[in-house]
């Protein structure tokens, strides 16, 4: 059975920023393996959504859209990177992991990964759907 997220119920979404630094500063204190895949993912979200702000907290990175709120968190593992979209169940298709509210996400572990067709329709996606505010 998928691991569930837990609901947004009772945080706050993070206050986001133009100023990317803190989400480089989030990619250097990664393990080194993992550092290139979320590289990789930050390039792909900020050349898909080019007016996207920025936070961290929690130890995850978050992208947003100041109409929107936040829409995409990526959270780092050992192996893996996680990529959550806030407002994924309204996606067509949704990411496939997830089950709480309106959060999906997906698990990458490769660099080729990143250039999946569903994922990047799945950030395009991201940037037109109500997140998480």
């Amino acid at each position: 059975m998928p691991k569930q997220i837990k609901g947004l119920a009772g945080r706050k979404p993070p206050a986001l920023s133009p100023d990317h630094s803190e989400i480089d500063a989030w990619i250097a204190q990664l393990m080194p393996r993992i550092q290139p895949l979320a590289r990789a993912l930050d390039q792909t979200i900020c050349r898909t959504l080019p007016e996207a702000a920025y936070a961290v907290k929690r130890m995850r990175a978050h992208y947003g859209l100041p109409t929107l709120g936040c829409v995409i968190e990526l959270a780092a593992y050992h192996v893996s990177v996680n990529v959550l979209f806030y407002g994924g169940a309204d996606f067509d298709p949704p990411p496939p992991l997830g089950v709480t509210d309106r959060t999906r996400y997906v698990k990458l572990s490769s660099l080729d990964e990143v250039e999946r067709r569903d994922l990047n329709d799945w950030i395009r996606q991201a940037g037109l759907i109500q997140g998480w505010t």
